[in-house]
């Protein structure tokens, strides 16, 4: 079975509705559906930056909300580790020097070693990545 695995920004989109990320998303069998430990954190991370900036109490409502969107919609998803596999494989991309964050390499290098899909709407820079297949649903 191939694992087709969400990044951040198509979770962002699945959540924030799009009728295009939500439909192809559905469409594929829910086993298939995955996404890594590095998307869980940037997302989580996203969200604990809101409500630390948050001044007001009002402020905090949309972002509590959000999160617990969130945190619902990963418990759906299969959540790729950051095996010894995947470390390996970013330990071999490291050293060619492309042009990606760090986040979308290790991102990358799970979605290798799961011989996984990513499924992103950031095909510029994954792209780079030696052998790793992308789609993009939104």
């Amino acid at each position: 079975m191939t694992w087709y695995v969400l990044d951040t920004d198509t979770i962002s989109c699945f959540l924030a509705q799009s009728l295009a990320a939500r439909s192809a998303v559905l469409k594929r069998p829910p086993v298939s559906r995955a996404t890594t430990v590095v998307n869980v954190e940037e997302s989580l991370t996203g969200w604990y930056s809101r409500l630390r900036r948050a001044r007001v109490t009002e402020d905090l409502i949309q972002p509590y909300a959000r999160l617990r969107q969130t945190v619902q919609f990963f418990g759906q998803l299969e959540v790729l580790p950051f095996s010894l596999d995947a470390a390996a494989i970013y330990d071999d991309l490291r050293p060619l020097k492309l042009r990606i964050g760090r986040m979308d390499l290790r991102i990358a290098a799970i979605v290798l070693a799961e011989t996984g899909v990513i499924v992103t709407r950031n095909v510029r820079d994954f792209s780079l990545v030696p052998g790793l297949r992308i789609e993009a649903w939104s």
